[in-house]
């Protein structure tokens, strides 16, 4: 695979050890397009062996030889799950694929095992991000099976219960004041002597994060579905999302006609994408944000905000963003009908799919597929435990019962 890193904007190149971002300004990601017999090669799908996870794509990773000599838990080979019990109220047939079932319990363990494994084989002495929730975790946990340092940055006001769980992998963490929307371009910017920020939408990253893309196409062969709808802050999965498309199509794996439409899904209180695509303007601008239960995906200046809503664009799709009352209601649907908890970031996706129903961009003979990038039993959230709960005697179990199945 080609090393150099590429701007989808202007098409400027670059060495990955050069720069992160272009001098225009836009996010970069690795050039594996370019060359169409490279392609082909890199993009036939592999064979029916499930048990590398996401390295069974090695060949179109910046990363080699590590489906045998993994870097920690192996990430990937996530189910499909076709959720029939959901259809009338998704308005559509809908799929599952729950990220949540990855080793650190969210599809940021794609990209981490990537830029984890790229940083151990560069002799990096230590690895870095910025986040307060899933990316953090997982940095952490594949810094410590790499055998090294793992430097979190999050913002000052990050709950205790949350830095409790990226601690206990022994990273070092520093509770940032001040601007966190900046901290991000700060730490790109560093002269980060024996070692490297792995951030939410750089290169590695986003080479990652494809894979899922990938195991969605492939799961579905030997037809593709109509539209893939999944959550978007960074911009970092959508990305990782769009450059798969693109690949398997220039790799002729998958028609033209076939590219799903990809559709993004934001909270309404801080939907600076979906405001963009709604004022049908070309660019992302920061906003002032409210506050949501969707916390994980309430980024109000995304770093690859444009790149994400022109994959939108691109493919066909949109961006639409949900109250935080649709996004609890898709909670509950997804626990108490597919058997899935899933953190509130991830129900927007699915309460996007509704919405989406509801506005005719998806129509209800069409196979549809929400990515649900995190799970819900990592943190507390609040659930009608007493209408749900009653005590009752030991020797009116068997009465008791009856009348509930009843």
């Amino acid at each position: 695979m080609d090393r150099r890193v590429r701007c989808y904007d202007c098409g400027n190149a670059y060495r990955l050890e050069e720069r992160q971002r272009c001098a225009c300004g836009e996010p970069l990601w690795f050039d594996t397009d370019t060359d169409a017999d490279a392609d082909a090669a890199a993009f036939e799908w592999p064979d029916d062996d499930w048990t590398a996870g996401m390295w069974r794509y090695e060949d179109a990773l910046p990363v080699a030889a590590t489906a045998s000599e993994p870097v920690g838990p192996v990430p990937g080979a996530t189910p499909l799950v076709r959720a029939e019990r959901l259809d009338e109220y998704a308005g559509c047939r809908l799929s599952l694929k729950p990220e949540g079932q990855n080793p650190t319990g969210s599809f940021k363990d794609r990209g981490t095992a990537v830029g984890v494994g790229y940083a151990a084989r560069a002799d990096d002495d230590w690895i870095g991000t910025v986040s307060h929730g899933n990316m953090a975790l997982s940095t952490s946990a594949y810094a410590a099976a790499a055998g090294l340092e793992a430097a979190v940055f999050v913002p000052a006001d990050t709950p205790t219960e949350r830095l409790e769980l990226i601690a206990r992998h022994g990273a070092r963490i520093f509770r940032v004041e001040g601007d966190y929307g900046r901290l991000y371009a700060k730490t790109l910017a560093l002269d980060a002597d024996g070692g490297r920020f792995v951030n939410s939408d750089t290169p590695l990253r986003v080479a990652g994060q494809k894979t899922v893309a990938y195991e969605i196409l492939e799961q579905f062969r030997p037809t593709a579905p109509d539209a893939i709808v999944l959550p978007v802050s960074s911009g970092g999965q959508a990305s990782g999302v769009w450059k798969a498309l693109r690949e398997l199509e220039a790799a002729d794996l998958l028609a033209p006609e076939d590219v799903p439409r990809l559709y993004l899904v934001q909270a309404a209180a801080c939907d600076p994408i979906a405001t963009a695509f709604r004022e049908g303007r070309e660019s992302v601008s920061a906003i002032d944000p409210g506050e949501t239960i969707a916390v994980s995906i309430a980024n109000a200046d995304p770093p690859s905000g444009t790149r994400a809503l022109t994959a939108a664009r691109e493919t066909g799709g949109a961006v639409v963003s949900v109250p935080d009352e649709a996004t609890r209601e898709a909670m509950d649907r997804l626990a108490t009908t597919a058997g899935l908890s899933v953190e509130p970031s991830s129900a927007v996706a699915v309460a996007g799919v509704r919405e989406l129903s509801r506005q005719g961009e998806l129509e209800a003979d069409e196979a549809v597929v929400a990515i649900l990038t995190g799970s819900g039993y990592k943190e507390r959230y609040e659930v009608d435990v007493e209408s749900r709960t009653r005590t009752i005697d030991l020797e009116a179990v068997e009465r008791e019962l009856a009348a509930a199945l009843e």
